[in-house]
């Protein structure tokens, strides 16, 4: 059985170009299955003597640049895309051009091991160290490309919480904001008996300016004391049976079987370090599924402090 023993940092990952639209309904950060999906993808390239399991994730943010701009004030953005190479008879290409952002984050990974001597000698830790970082610049984050990382630092699971929170300095952690959602609907609801937490989720994502005497107006927001609140994409819930591998034209892969499925949204919150420091745990991004077989069957990211 594997037990967490080690948390790995990947400190001031400089992502270029990665896709800021999360969802259908959301954009301005990627979504949180992109850096889950890297993670996951390095676990599977890593080669040791023992088994080793890369879980949980972290995420940090110390700096974005959002290509996006407005001709002025209070008007609408709009992203910059790419201006690709026409094709051979002079054409656009039809390329759908997604949004992109420029991030820099520090990634908190949870290391689980299944024997008790993995990686206590030192020279075998750097050694791994190292091959994680060759192995994550080959690879992309949320659809970006890794242009530099600082360091990759290895922490001991006992370490104290105070010094994973140092490491994570300057910068904001996303974590699962759940009780924020559910307050949310209930003031709602006391206007509105039927507003569904899609309500609050949209609700948090207005503006109200109200006009206070002649040529004056006042802003309020449904988030006004509860922190720095961003609506998130956290999975995916089946809408249809699931078809064999094979069974349905025009997907990705014909090896594995398929099943269409829609967005699950939730409520994050950003978070300075220090408000975690008591316990970082809660800050974990992981993967949850349900029974494929199932018609209502759900992939999605849940908080570890909620799972």
């Amino acid at each position: 059985m594997a037990s967490l023993r080690y948390y790995l940092l990947f400190d001031h990952v400089q992502i270029q170009d990665a896709n800021a639209i999360s969802s259908p309904l959301t954009y301005g950060f990627p979504a949180i299955s992109g850096f889950l999906g890297a993670i996951h993808a390095l676990n599977r390239k890593i080669e040791t003597k023992y088994p080793i399991y890369l879980d949980g994730v972290l995420i940090a943010c110390h700096d974005y640049h959002l290509k996006a701009y407005r001709q002025r004030a209070f008007s609408d953005y709009k992203f910059c895309l790419k201006r690709n190479p026409l094709a051979k008879n002079g054409d656009v290409r039809p390329i759908i051009e997604e949004g992109r952002i420029d991030l820099d984050v520090s990634l908190l990974v949870e290391v689980k091991v299944e024997y008790r001597e993995t990686l206590d000698d030192d020279e075998e830790k750097q050694t791994f160290i190292n091959q994680v970082k060759q192995k994550l610049f080959q690879q992309r984050i949320a659809g970006g490309y890794v242009v530099d990382i600082e360091s990759v630092e290895l922490f001991s699971s006992s370490d104290s919480n105070e010094n994973l929170v140092y490491a994570l300095l300057p910068g904001y952690i996303l974590v699962e904001a759940q009780k924020e959602l559910h307050d949310i609907t209930a003031e709602l609801r006391q206007q509105d008996p039927n507003t569904t937490e899609l309500d609050a989720l949209i609700e948090t994502a207005k503006l109200h300016h109200h006009p206070e005497g002649k040529n004056h107006w006042y802003s309020t927001s449904i988030k006004q004391g509860r922190g720095w609140l961003v609506p998130l994409h956290l999975g995916y819930q089946a809408i249809s049976p699931l078809f064999a591998a094979g069974e349905q034209q025009d997907v990705r892969s014909n090896e594995y079987a398929s099943q269409f499925v829609e967005c699950i949204y939730g409520l994050g919150k950003w978070v300075f370090p220090f408000h975690i420091k008591d316990d970082i745990s809660q800050a974990f991004w992981h993967y949850k599924c349900s029974e494929l077989q199932s018609n209502n069957a759900e992939i999605y990211i849940i908080n570890q402090k909620t799972k």
